[in-house]
């Protein structure tokens, strides 16, 4: 019985002395995997927005040219990249279905004067009736009205630029059969100097803007030309195809030369409005790219959260985040390189 009980107790303590090593080497584990950071408490203050974004050149006033009757293409006189002037042909349409309308019309004019002539006669002579008059009269202003569309058709059997330009695109070509309305060339209006970047922003970007906000542009085909804009329009609806809001930068110099629809350009847009903001070291960003990028936060001292964030204007050695710590206290600005989401952290000074 004695030696019984001395197995249980043994059995006991070889229990609780192994339950005792797991929890220190688990302790001892736990410190091994917490990571020593450094942190930096956040203040929200107002601050200079920067946007940084890209686009391509185009004019506010590109056009796509066509025939208001449709026809036989009888030639088309430019091609794409062709400088044009307003007032230049430069495509025309076989003309000889229209003038045979035209044609038909004139005789159908003649006809009813004719009638007209007739019945006014018959009228005075109190042989036709005040009704067949009227009629004749009918006849007669209707044939007018045919003959003054028919000569408008027959002045748009050719197409003539609406204003000086680049011929962008060449849509038909000679003898192709095209019907009303059917794009036969695309211009713009860029002799004029209607330059103008289109960019696209997020909802956020869109509405600290406002139309006249200083802008500058940049582009490698400028040899590190920068150009001076502002907001000139912004997009009262999405872009289905991208997910942005639309944003029109217009040139302030209206002659630059070397410029080409459809160039990549940079932009950096400065708004007026100003934002409320936090400032943090760079070396706290994480995978930063134009307007975003991610950070690792902590509101326990304890755990590390990684959360993506807006990007505002870059300042020496810090950068303004314009959204996504709006929820958090602090910041880790060193030991980031080692965390993941959810890592254990021990914050060091």
């Amino acid at each position: 019985m004695k030696n019984i009980t001395l197995i249980i107790l043994y059995a006991i303590f070889s229990l609780l002395f192994a339950c005792k090593s797991g929890d220190q080497k688990e302790k001892a584990i736990i410190q091994q995997d917490t990571i020593p950071v450094k942190i930096v408490s956040l203040v929200e203050e107002d601050a200079d927005m920067e946007i940084i974004t890209s686009g391509y050149f185009t004019t506010n006033d590109e056009t796509m040219l066509s025939f208001k009757n449709g026809g036989v293409i009888n030639r088309i006189y430019v091609k794409e990249g062709d400088q044009i002037a307003k007032g230049q042909l430069l495509a025309s349409v076989n003309p000889t279905e229209i003038g045979s309308q035209v044609a038909q019309v004139q005789l159908s004019l003649q006809k009813a004067q004719r009638d007209y002539d007739r019945a006014n006669k018959l009228f005075k002579d109190s042989v036709a009736t005040l009704e067949q008059l009227q009629n004749a009269k009918t006849a007669l202003d209707v044939a007018k009205q045919q003959i003054q569309s028919a000569k408008f058709n027959e002045g748009y059997t050719a197409i003539r630029a609406t204003k000086n330009g680049y011929v962008l695109r060449k849509l038909a070509n000679d003898g192709q059969i095209v019907g009303p309305g059917t794009p036969v060339l695309q211009i713009n209006g860029a002799s004029d100097g209607n330059w103008i970047l289109k960019v696209g922003l997020s909802d956020k970007q869109w509405s600290v803007l406002k139309v006249g906000d200083r802008a500058t542009i940049s582009s490698e085909a400028l040899s590190g030309q920068v150009l001076q804009a502002k907001v000139s329009r912004k997009a009262e609806s999405i872009d289905p195809q991208s997910g942005t809001l639309g944003v029109e930068l217009a040139l302030s110099d209206g002659k630059v030369k070397g410029l080409a629809a459809g160039l990549f350009g940079k932009a950096r847009i400065f708004p007026s409005k100003k934002q409320r903001s936090f400032t943090i070291p760079y070396d706290a960003l994480l995978d930063g790219g134009e307007n975003e990028g991610y950070v690792f936060i902590t509101n326990d001292n304890r755990t590390a959260k990684k959360v993506k964030v807006q990007l505002g204007a870059i300042q020496k050695e810090k950068i303004s985040v314009t959204g996504g710590l709006e929820d958090a206290s602090a910041v880790i600005i060193s030991g980031s390189a080692y965390l993941t989401d959810g890592s254990k952290i021990r914050v060091v000074k």
